[in-house]
């Protein structure tokens, strides 16, 4: 390797989130524990977290249900019966190895709010500090929205800006991205030219996620400034081999242009609350240099937000050109839109500006 090949970046990782899905675990089963728990211990001068699927798996399979139950309370059922059975096994093969592990169950709430988020981050960072392995995993039995919308993939890349982490390595039952031929794309740095039209849909009587979602995932963790690998979880040698930097599973290159931690936030954490419909000319700035929105490019608005809330921006055709945090709520917008600075009444002059650029990211959306 030379310091150019992105490889030997991957190899010098010291913060690693280790992503692994349900049909990895209903395959593998406790030999995927007990290599995971080796091969982590074999490199304590890294610091791991650990994204985990499964529980609804074996939970189902606990209940006897015969594949991922459809009903919500069933979903919710099979999680809180599956969770522990999950954390069982981990603890059991970490701790053979001297590995303490701590459970951590998220749901997007947590997430998209700014307190409790902050608070996740500053738990998770209390753990590695203590050397201890988080196991991450949503919160099913309660989080209904996840359970029907989330997956682990996506899980994975919210949590990087949480964590800083340099590396996510997705191990899944494939080799990595397959091309039209059935072979290997070792590397990928455009998502959109490389990888999205080599997409293939998987499903599986468990697993909630596909290729599409672990591209996806890809998207978002490199630009909040991770390098991932997508690995078969069933090779005994590809975690090791993928943390020696080896060419193994796809490697999607950490982007150029990176989100900070906030825009990252907004870009794809925050579940929209509305929509903000902008003229030609603003659409055009907005689009081509990044400006914030002004109340006199405003069309119309759409939607129940407040203020501080995320809200889609859309062009006059209704395409969405990037996503921001509303200065006030829709009845005020409204009463603006389509206004000039100059022309507003004192105690809305400073909805003049309706979304500011340091809270409006463009084109990264979903």
């Amino acid at each position: 390797m030379t310091a150019a090949d992105p490889r030997a970046v991957v190899a010098r990782a010291r913060r690693v989130i280790v992503k692994i899905g349900s049909r990895t675990l209903a395959s593998e089963g406790p030999l995927l524990y007990e290599r995971l728990a080796k091969t982590l211990a074999s490199r304590r001068d890294r610091s791991f977290v650990i994204v985990s699927s499964g529980a609804i798996a074996l939970g189902a399979r606990k209940l006897g249900y015969r594949a991922r139950p459809k009903e919500m309370s069933r979903l919710q059922a099979a999680a809180a019966a599956g969770q522990p059975l999950l954390m069982r096994a981990y603890e059991a093969a970490f701790e053979s190895q001297g590995l303490a592990v701590a459970q951590v169950l998220l749901t997007h709430a947590d997430l998209a709010d700014r307190t409790r988020g902050n608070n996740a981050r500053a738990a998770l960072a209390a753990l590695l500090e203590a050397g201890a392995v988080p196991i991450l995993n949503e919160n099913d039995s309660v989080a209904v929205d996840e359970i029907k919308f989330g997956d682990n993939d996506q899980l994975a890349a919210m949590v990087v800006p949480l964590v800083d982490a340099e590396l996510v390595i997705l191990l899944s039952d494939v080799t990595g991205l397959l091309d039209s031929k059935g072979k290997r794309i070792a590397l990928v740095r455009d998502v959109a030219l490389e990888a999205l039209p080599h997409i293939h849909a998987a499903t599986s009587p468990f697993g909630s996620g596909g290729m599409a979602s672990k591209v996806e995932a890809a998207r978002r963790a490199t630009l909040a400034g991770a390098n991932v690998v997508v690995a078969d979880a069933r090779d005994p040698a590809a975690l090791d081999e993928v943390l020696a930097g080896k060419d193994v599973g796809t490697l999607f290159v950490v982007a150029r242009e990176r989100l900070n931690a906030k825009k990252y936030w907004i870009a794809f954490t925050l579940r929209p609350r509305g929509e903000v419909i902008l003229d030609a000319g603003a659409a055009r700035v907005v689009r081509t240099k990044g400006k914030s929105v002004l109340s006199v490019g405003v069309l119309g608005v759409r939607g129940e937000f407040r203020a501080g809330d995320a809200v889609r921006l859309l062009d006059p055709e209704g395409r969405e050109i990037g996503r921001g945090l509303a200065r006030c709520g829709i009845a005020d917008a409204a009463r603006v839109a389509g206004r000039r600075g100059e022309d507003l009444p004192e105690e809305l002059a400073e909805l003049a500006t309706l979304v500011h650029a340091s809270e409006l990211v463009v084109g990264t959306h979903a």
